[in-house]
């Protein structure tokens, strides 16, 4: 297969600092992850009330995806049905099943409830954006850049998607990263390819 695909643009969430295309945007002073979410969401002044309401997971994916779409107009451009999401994580929604179980024994939170599916935070992310297009998330012992690499580029390279969002979303308890990608055909950035993927992914935070 001939990868025409590139990395159009990168972002990384993790100890308490956003970083886009490799440099950092913002770092939160907080210890508490959902605070440190707030921070982020209040950083970038954005203006979304249903982003209080959500779990964590869903709050750190879908400002991960903000960030990664700032300043990449033309996949606004795109028609909803050609851009999708790839997502994946080791634990699936077991962060906010824990919560939910603890509401059990008194009165079970139908607001916790609906967030005890991992794939919410793409309906999150699609709903924000009109993206229709395919979208999945995976569940893995760890990130399989080779998987995501080859699902994403089957999924461009026959013209099923013009743009898809892929990568990396885990929350549990106070341990959070995300790391999400936005692949095109657009020739910028670096080839979409595993090694890109592990290296963006593993490069070192402060």
């Amino acid at each position: 297969m001939n990868n025409n695909n590139y990395i159009i643009a990168h972002c990384q969430i993790i100890n308490s600092t956003v970083y886009k295309n490799g440099e950092q945007l913002f770092k939160s002073w907080a210890t508490n992850a959902q605070d440190v979410f707030t921070e982020i969401y209040q950083h970038l002044n954005l203006n979304y009330p249903k982003f209080y309401k959500m779990d964590g997971i869903s709050k750190l994916g879908w400002l991960a995806s903000e960030i990664l779409l700032q300043g990449n107009g033309n996949i606004k451009q795109a028609k909803p049905p050609d851009v999708g999401l790839m997502l994946a994580n080791t634990n699936a929604s077991l962060d906010t099943d824990i919560k939910y179980l603890q509401t059990v024994h008194d009165f079970a939170s139908p607001g916790l409830f609906v967030y005890t599916l991992p794939n919410i935070v793409a309906g999150e992310i699609c709903i924000r954006n009109n993206f229709k297009g395919e979208n999945a998330f995976f569940i893995f012992d760890e990130f399989n850049a080779a998987f995501t690499e080859q699902y994403v580029n089957y999924l461009l390279d026959n013209n099923i998607l013009e743009f898809c969002i892929c990568g990396w979303i885990e929350v549990l308890k106070e341990s959070y990263k995300a790391v999400l990608f936005l692949a095109g055909k657009t020739p910028t950035g670096s080839l979409f390819s595993k090694e890109n993927m592990n290296d963006i992914f593993n490069r070192p935070t402060f």
